[in-house]
């Protein structure tokens, strides 16, 4: 029986990809673990990997289509002894047809990404079974429930052996499903798109389409700001001592090609300062706040298009010039947009830094679930009254912690800032 291959989930929320390039074509033979094609997340370029072997059949979704659905068949694939005639006959669709995702978005049942995974469908409980295609055409020909057995394959997959020596159970006739509520219509946010375009009718302007990440941008920090009851704290940071600091240690590490940046502090810093004020070290879950022990900190990285947000685990533990390499890794591949969702998915604080550009000091928007989001501004050199009351010159650097009131009141939000303000200023007592 030919199998469908499904387009795959890649991550936990991904829903719709665009199939950015085939990497096999119909004829080809593959084998388990070979790279089938190249999919687009909101986030990444992906490629996944065959599950089953045999035959590329027929290749039902062309190399750069766009919002194809999770869970849609994508391609299929033929056993041995199979040919193209018998796609028809097969489970396979003559054409895709875009499938709502499921509640928990699954690997397809031919192909998986980066590991491989039993081929899955579903039993008459309507629960998921992992079977070989050739255990599901034999169970198809005695009539067996594939629900009722247990499987002996990895991961309790359903082999051959298993439904040869299972008895003949019909299988249960499926309830008919009941039919889905219809779908409030979303709120109104804004006029529409045909409305603001009749509105510079014989202006000059080029229509830029959006891509998977700026949609999921825009929708993310529209939610954000309408469900996240947002406060802010500023201050003012010295940075004279951090910078005579780092100038040492980089003429010490030069050696090993290491050059520490200012931001490598401010990771530290923040690390530090989630451990010394753990309460603060949290993210809000619905109905309830996690608590995280580790300081699990969130970077923003401009790319074009849009931006990520990799992580940064276990930051207190690690050196500053373990940050400084692992930061330029996943900024790196995070411009490549070649992260995995693992390396750019949870942490409990975030940091957007637009010193680089000028910028003296802004707002950030909190990335759910995350407590807290330090924006960093520019550091400048202003007069400011020294310790003896004299008026001096020092480089400052205006922050702006942008905090969920769900998550941290007030006095703990200043708790946690005084205690990033004073590791900066003091960054040797970061090495402690």
């Amino acid at each position: 029986m030919p199998t469908e291959i499904l387009m795959p989930a890649l991550s936990p929320t991904m829903e719709e990809g665009t199939l950015a390039k085939w990497l096999v074509k119909e004829g080809d033979t593959v084998s388990s673990g070979d790279l089938l094609a190249e999919i687009e997340t909101d986030k990444a370029t992906m490629e996944f990997e065959a599950v089953d072997e045999g035959t590329v059949g027929k290749i039902l979704v062309p190399e750069g289509s766009e919002g194809v659905k999770v869970n849609t068949p994508i391609a299929v694939l033929l056993e041995e002894g199979e040919s193209a005639d018998d796609i028809g006959s097969g489970s396979a669709p003559a054409a895709p047809a875009p499938a709502a995702p499921e509640p928990e978005a699954a690997p397809s049942e031919a192909a998986a990404p980066a590991t491989p995974a039993p081929a899955a469908s579903k039993g008459s409980d309507g629960k998921r079974v992992f079977a070989s295609p050739l255990a599901r055409r034999i169970a198809a020909q005695k009539g067996l429930d594939l629900s009722g057995i247990k499987g002996s394959g990895p991961h309790g997959r359903i082999v051959k052996a298993d439904v040869e020596n299972a008895e003949a159970t019909p299988a249960k006739s499926e309830a008919p499903a009941a039919s889905a509520p219809a779908t409030a219509a979303a709120t109104p946010s804004g006029p529409s798109s045909d409305a603001v375009a009749k509105m510079y009718e014989g202006r000059d302007y080029e229509v830029v389409k959006l891509d998977g990440m700026r949609k999921t941008i825009a929708a993310r920090l529209t939610e954000a700001k309408q469900t996240v009851p947002h406060f802010y704290l500023r201050r003012d940071i010295k940075l004279d001592a951090l910078l005579e600091f780092r100038g040492t240690l980089n003429g010490q590490l030069a050696d090993r090609g290491v050059k520490l940046s200012v931001n490598d502090f401010i990771i530290k810093a923040c690390a530090l300062a989630l451990q010394q004020v753990p309460e603060a070290n949290a993210v809000w879950a619905g109905d309830k706040v996690l608590k995280l022990t580790p300081s699990d900190v969130a970077v923003a990285v401009a790319i074009e298009g849009g931006l990520f947000t990799p992580v940064l685990q276990d930051a207190h533990q690690k050196s500053l010039s373990t940050l400084s390499a692992e930061m330029k890794d996943l900024a790196g591949r995070a411009r490549d947009r070649k992260l995995a969702p693992h390396e750019y998915q949870g942490g409990s604080f975030a940091i957007s830094n637009l010193g680089m550009f000028g910028i003296d000091n802004f707002d950030a928007v909190i990335n759910p679930p995350h407590g807290a989001i330090l924006a960093v501004g520019a550091g400048v050199k202003k007069p400011v009254v020294g310790k003896e009351g004299a008026l001096e010159v020092a480089t400052v650097m205006s922050v702006t912690l942008s905090v969920d009131h769900r998550v941290i009141d007030g006095a703990l939000g200043a708790q946690l800032l005084q205690a990033i303000v004073e590791n900066l200023e003091n960054p040797l007592t970061m090495l402690a």
